[in-house]
């Protein structure tokens, strides 16, 4: 991983080493392990797409000798539904998968959370923010990944004493950002190869003083000792925010990534319940149970051939953690995974 200053932003990084481009910070080291880990929010069932990656993710860690580990990132208790993570790990243990350890839980996690928010705020890395999402998005226009209301203009990056005492008496309780200064991040994903980005000032804490995803996630991954995050492509644009914090915060090390392709619904978008039968339940209303839905999940993969029904140990001894072909999985809704159609 390589941080690059940006000049023009008046990057306060201390650079170790110059190239062509700008200068460049070293990250912190790769962590040494292959564990891993899948970590569901429960707001809602998971769908077939989830559970391939969490298969891709249980399949990297095994097969490299490492722990396999569930983190319920539950921080939004708004959106929390009652119920939802016992029915995701049972659909877990009913796909095959284990798991080392207990299931950590984000919500039971929140001093590690507000201690690492304290050590950056110290170190000047953040700044209160006061804007609204609509404020934000009608003054940004949307990049590919992270929506327009993610991506912050710096709008309250340079607010006098007054201004933000202004703000805080019409009633505006800020959200905490981190100074970026403008810095690009850049590292290696173990299936699209080189990603770069400039990383924008992201919040970390919210202005409810709930911990935002971003900082959590970089807490417990290094934490957990997480030596290999996989998880779908969608959240692949969060990585640079993500190495950016552990920067910031002094980490170690931090993980290798591996984002990986994501199932579509037959419109081409990224699966969801709009697109009907997709979560196991579901699924075992049209007679297909968690051995069929693991079976075309393999198939999907190049793991297992049109009628064969493996189980988890069987994907191990023909898993190989290269670059696949880039390809990307259709389920119609209604009709069997055995037609399941594939894009690429």
């Amino acid at each position: 991983m390589e941080i690059f200053e940006n000049p023009a932003a008046g990057s306060r990084l201390v650079p170790d080493e110059l190239d062509s481009r700008s200068r460049s910070v070293r990250g912190p080291e790769l962590f040494p392990k292959a564990d891993g880990r899948f970590a569901p929010s429960p707001t809602g069932p998971l769908h077939v797409g989830n559970l391939r990656t969490a298969l891709l993710a249980w399949l990297f860690a095994r097969s490299a000798g490492g722990r396999f580990l569930v983190r319920v990132e539950d921080l939004d208790r708004s959106r929390v539904c009652p119920g939802v993570e016992e029915t995701q790990l049972a659909d877990l243990r009913a796909i095959g998968f284990d798991w080392d350890g207990h299931i950590v839980r984000q919500s039971e996690r929140i001093s590690l959370y507000e201690e690492a928010i304290a050590r950056l705020d110290s170190d000047g890395h953040l700044y209160p923010c006061y804007c609204t999402r609509a404020e934000i998005r009608a003054s940004a226009s949307a990049p590919h990944g992270i929506p327009a209301a993610d991506r912050y203009p710096g709008t309250c990056r340079e607010l006098t004493v007054t201004e933000r005492a202004e703000r805080e008496a019409a009633g505006r309780p800020p959200a905490l950002r981190v100074r970026a200064e403008g810095a690009r991040v850049a590292f290696e994903d173990r299936l699209l190869g080189r990603c770069e980005e400039e990383v924008d000032d992201f919040v970390v804490r919210r202005n409810d003083s709930a911990p935002a995803y971003q900082l959590a996630v970089t807490v417990d991954d290094d934490a957990q000792e997480i030596g290999e995050v996989v998880r779908g492509a969608d959240l692949v644009d969060s990585t640079p925010r993500q190495l950016l914090l552990a920067h910031l915060l002094g980490l170690p090390a931090v993980p290798r990534y591996a984002h990986v392709p994501l199932v579509l619904g037959p419109d081409g978008r990224r699966l969801a319940k709009r697109h009907g039968a997709v979560t196991l339940a579901e699924r075992s209303i049209l007679g297909e149970g968690p051995g069929e839905i693991l079976g075309w999940m393999a198939r999907s993969l190049g793991l297992a051939e049109l009628g064969e029904a493996p189980i988890p140990s069987d994907l191990l001894a023909r898993f190989c953690p290269r670059p696949p072909a880039a390809r990307t999985d259709r389920l119609v809704s209604g009709a069997s995974t055995n037609n399941a159609q594939t894009g690429r």
